[in-house]
């Protein structure tokens, strides 16, 4: 039986290659998928996505994405309990940092339409041109949290079902507590 305390070498341009090949190939998924359900094309699907959620935050989101992917492989695959511990907290605050992320920009998409709402007068000619700025701004705004948090959630369960796992195979080789 091998001790999980037994040393691998390190392979961190494994990881981030394995963790890049997830991600592209889920995009891959994804984007095939979205374009067969609206019958838009990738280019098309991509500057929605830029105009509904805006570049800064699907930058971020895809590397706090890419950070979960490395984190749950890592602390999946280690042998040694000190990594595993600290993958796994990487994994939870990756999760945490979505959910902050999508919180953070649904609170600046909300004060963005109500600082172009301030800026104006309201009269009737330009009623119609504010309430679009406005929806657009507010649009961000809730879809940064529908697919933020959603996705937050999904990390935050993979990474506790696979940290239940693997802490009971840790705990076949650390001395119990009540052995002391």
């Amino acid at each position: 039986m091998k001790n999980m305390a037994d040393t691998e070498p390190a392979k961190p341009l494994h990881n981030m290659f394995f963790a890049i090949a997830c991600l592209i190939g889920g995009l891959a998924i994804v984007f095939a998928g979205l374009s067969f359900v609206t019958n838009m094309q990738v280019a098309d699907i991509l500057t929605w996505i830029e105009q509904n959620f805006g570049l800064t935050f699907s930058i971020i989101f895809g590397a706090l994405i890419l950070l979960s992917i490395i984190a749950i492989h890592r602390f999946s695959k280690t042998q040694q309990a000190d990594i595993f511990l600290y993958w796994h907290q990487i994994g939870i605050q990756s999760a945490n940092a979505i959910s902050t992320l999508a919180l953070t920009f649904t609170l600046l998409g909300i004060s963005l339409g109500i600082g172009a709402l301030s800026e104006q007068s309201l009269t009737p000619e330009n009623v119609n041109n504010v309430i679009s700025i406005l929806t657009k701004q507010f649009s961000m705004a809730f879809m940064t949290t529908v697919i933020g948090l959603p996705t937050a959630t999904v990390v935050r369960a993979w990474v506790a079902i696979i940290y239940t796992k693997r802490n009971a195979e840790f705990a076949k080789f650390l001395p119990s507590a009540s052995a002391e």
